[in-house]
């Protein structure tokens, strides 16, 4: 059986000084690697190419033949995992589900160390009116108090 570990050190060995972070690796009982990363600026097919071909040499190396590797981005519909891919969807519309199950969009706002903020739409109920009205407000969210975060597809 493939070692995570050993496949995580060599990543990351890999990715220091590129400004790329590993998002997600997978290592299945069948020895099925999965290996996404991300990158501010996006992610270049050539760098996962070479990333690839570095794996395959280092698993060649130490004798392990049975094996699937696949190298990628992280899909564009998975959840945030880093602060840095927060901060990489500034001022683009996301999908937040709070730790209470509530769902929200909006435009991502801020990001800092600690804390996130969008800018969406709920409803309020206004003084003198019978009906609940649309305001836009600013929520803020600590990363501990949601469930996920993600891009939101608009078609």
């Amino acid at each position: 059986m493939v070692d995570k570990q050993y496949i995580q050190t060599l990543v990351e060995e890999q990715l220091q000084g590129t400004g790329y972070e590993l998002i997600t690796l997978k290592v299945s009982a069948q020895n099925e690697i999965l290996v996404e990363v991300d990158k501010m600026e996006g992610v270049d097919i050539d760098f996962c190419a070479t990333l690839n071909h570095f794996l395959v040499e280092q698993l060649d190396a130490q004798g392990i033949e049975d094996y699937a590797l696949e190298v990628g981005s992280v899909s564009l519909t998975a959840p945030f995992v880093t602060k840095m891919q927060y901060m990489k969807h500034l001022g683009h519309d996301v999908e937040v589900l709070s730790s209470d199950g509530k769902k929200y969009r909006g435009a991502l706002v801020s990001v800092d160390e600690d804390t996130f903020s969008i800018d969406t739409e709920v409803m309020v109920a206004v003084e003198g009116k019978k009906r609940k009205q649309k305001e836009m407000q600013t929520l803020t969210f600590a990363y501990n108090e949601v469930k996920y975060t993600k891009y939101d597809l608009k078609f």
